[in-house]
Parts: structure tokens; sequence; C-alpha cells
């Protein structure tokens, strides 16, 4: 008898940097991430846009399933429909450390803005928020980064 997958989604609200977003995409495909929905103004490898996310995800772009909306919380409601769990990964005051977080599969994980974050519409229709502690003087990670972290953490409870 074969186990269900654990299906794992990335939810990009507002990413501006394209060479993120191709990061992003090649940590999603190390990760076995089941589709990349990328919202807002983030950009997505169609025209122009794909030679700067080709440089980065070196070809993941074309492994990896994707989606573009514009609006983040009429996805938020399908995904919430679907059953999936949707988490932010997010510095706030009920924000859990990712070590401690215990997933719920279907899992869909929101990363925002590189400055400004999720959008505080859309932190309240999560059903929990993460945050990676950090050790030293800065308070966060670059998002691609901080998206491969939380990937490999989650993709070792997935197991």
């Amino acid at each position: 008898m074969s186990k269900k997958k654990k299906e794992i989604y990335l939810v990009l609200q507002n990413i501006r940097s394209l060479f993120n977003i191709g990061s992003i995409f090649r940590s999603a495909d190390a990760f076995l991430v089941d589709k990349i929905y990328l919202c807002g103004y983030s950009g997505y490898p169609v025209d122009k846009q794909i030679t700067k996310i080709a440089k980065t995800a070196l070809g993941a772009e074309k492994t990896v399933p994707f989606e573009h909306y514009w609006q983040t919380a009429s996805l938020i409601k399908k995904l919430k429909k679907q059953k999936i769990q949707i988490v932010t990964l997010e510095l706030g005051k009920k924000a859990i450390p990712l070590q401690k977080f215990k997933p719920k599969f279907p899992l869909a994980i929101i990363v925002g803005n590189e400055v400004t974050g999720v959008t505080k519409n859309i932190l309240k229709q999560t059903d929990k928020i993460i945050y990676i502690p950090m050790q030293g003087a800065k308070e966060s990670l670059n998002v691609a980064i901080a998206v491969s972290i939380a990937l490999y953490d989650i993709n070792l409870k997935r197991k």
C-alpha cells in the first residue's frame, strides 16, 4: 500500500526580485514542491522576465508547476476549500519558531515582499505564522534563503 503524497505549495506575494523568484524555483524543485503560486506583482516565467528568473532557477522554472494570481486572498479561499493548511513565514507576535511547527498536509507556505513582508489582510487569513529564529544582529533573511530553510525543515517532517 503506498502512502499518499504530502503536498507542499508555495505562495509568493509581491516578490519584486526576479532573481529571488528564480532561486525559490530552484529550492522548490530540490524539495519537491507541488506548485508555486506567484501572486500580485510577483514576476513569473514569461517573456522578458524569464531570462532573469531562468538565470538563477537553472531550469527549475520548467520542472515546477506554477500559476499567477493577482489576488492572493482569492487564492487563499480556493486553497482553504481544498482543505490545505495555510502557513505564513513571517515575523509576528503570534508566530511560532519553525523548529516547533508541526505541519499538516497538504500545506501552503506564504512568503511576502522582501521589505514589507506579507500583507496584514493575508496574515489574518492564515492558519499559523512561523518564523526562523535569528542569532545575529539582523532580524530576517533574504526571502529566497528563508524559503529554502523552511522547505528543508518541513521536508524533514514530511517523511
